[in-house]
């Protein structure tokens, strides 16, 4: 009843924003459950091809803060619609297209492209159906629908690849097919206020923190997009029912985890949500790293599992630097671009770690690349320590 009452309080934008949010999420779990797998079964790739892949399916969140400059006429929600077109066009196109590895690459550069694109957007349109002082409570929120959606498409998955002898083809097909239902919903959303947004290619030393938070953050989560499904994957050799059953507890999880982040975020403020993320991660990346060499196989292997669940919760720590961003920003037209340039500067960085990491992989094991996530993390965690929060009142005396 409660839930009932909720959404009949809800604005119309907000109920279609929630259902995009479902069903994107959905199609981003699917394809997320199954492409590892797709690699592994379709072109045999070794520790360091698989790293190198990342540099196309990464180069768009470099290229992000140029084609929304070059878009800016657009408002958000009609740049949301046309990015989720992308992604479904890239989808379709990797299952149907993709004769060979070069082929599927520059299918993988478009689906990216539209993700990465839809990026800032998320929180930023997130943001702006928020209450005053709510932004976390709200990004926490929308962020369990999008869990809520993973359990549905990698159960969707783990159902049609042990029952319904699903192909690769069908999973990138219901993708595509979400990803469009998402553009239309998004699409249908009332445009909002016009904002004159300015300095998508410009820097503001104001916001040279949140700048560095982004880099950090871009380095770190490289490896572990990269590498901790590879660990999985490649190490313990685990097929894709594995991969979709450890994104559906992941998702379960979420639900309760995500609005819980989103009041921390607003309650205890962003530099407790970002320090502790920091603590959090350092012993990930050794479970990741060391958990074969000290135990046995299958509890290594719990100890794996458990690591990369505590990994996809705290991705979505990332709000926490979103509403750092707008309680900064001196002006509210610098907020999309800010987060814009923040998904640029994260790139540059994901993609170095990303080569870094296969030639580390290759060259010394595996374990290594995660010493190396475990430095990043204690230097998140220092600089995390020097977020701080003006005071909106100060500024009026």
């Amino acid at each position: 009843m409660n839930i009932l009452k909720r959404l009949k309080q809800s604005s119309r934008e907000l109920i279609l924003f929630a259902v995009a949010a479902l069903v994107l999420g959905m199609a981003f779990s699917i394809v997320d459950s199954t492409f590892n797998n797709f690699l592994n079964d379709k072109y045999s790739l070794t520790g360091f091809q698989r790293s190198f892949l990342e540099f196309p399916r990464e180069l768009p969140g470099f290229l992000v803060v140029f084609v929304s400059a070059a878009l800016s006429f657009l408002c958000s929600r009609r740049l949301s619609a046309l990015a989720m077109v992308l992604a479904a066009i890239g989808a379709i196109l990797i299952g149907f297209a993709s004769p060979g590895y070069k082929m599927m690459v520059l299918w993988l550069f478009i689906y990216s492209l539209g993700q990465h694109l839809f990026m800032p957007l998320a929180s930023t349109i997130g943001m702006e159906l928020a209450r005053e002082g709510q932004d976390g409570r709200r990004l926490g929120q929308l962020n369990a629908i999008r869990n809520a959606a993973a359990i549905l498409g990698s159960f969707l998955v783990f159902l049609g690849f042990r029952y319904f002898g699903f192909t690769f083809e069908h999973t990138f097909t219901i993708s595509a097919a979400f990803l469009l239902l998402a553009a239309v919903l998004i699409y249908n959303m009332a445009p909002e206020k016009t904002v004159t947004r300015r300095g998508y290619l410009q820097l503001h030393k104001e916001y040279k923190l949140y700048y560095a938070l982004n880099v950090i953050s871009g380095a770190r989560k490289q490896l572990f997009i990269t590498f901790a499904p590879w660990v999985l994957v490649q190490v313990f050799e685990q097929p894709t029912q594995i991969m979709a059953t450890l994104f559906t507890i992941g998702g379960v999880i979420g639900i309760l985890f995500q609005p819980l982040l989103g009041w921390a975020v607003d309650k205890l403020g962003e530099r407790f949500v970002l320090s502790a993320e920091a603590v959090v991660l350092i012993f990930v990346c050794f479970g990741y790293g060391f958990a074969k060499f000290l135990l046995p196989f299958k509890a290594a292997f719990l100890v794996v599992c458990v690591c990369f669940l505590l990994d996809q919760m705290i991705f979505s720590v990332g709000m926490a630097r979103a509403t750092y961003m707008k309680k900064i920003a001196k002006d509210p037209a610098d907020i999309q671009p800010a987060l814009t340039a923040a998904v640029t500067i994260d790139h540059i960085f994901s993609i170095s770690a990303a080569l870094a990491g296969g030639l580390v992989w290759s060259a010394f094991g595996f374990q290594y690349v995660f010493m190396m996530g475990a430095v990043l993390a204690l230097i998140n965690f220092f600089t995390a320590l020097r977020v701080r929060i003006p005071d909106p009142m100060a500024e009026h005396k």
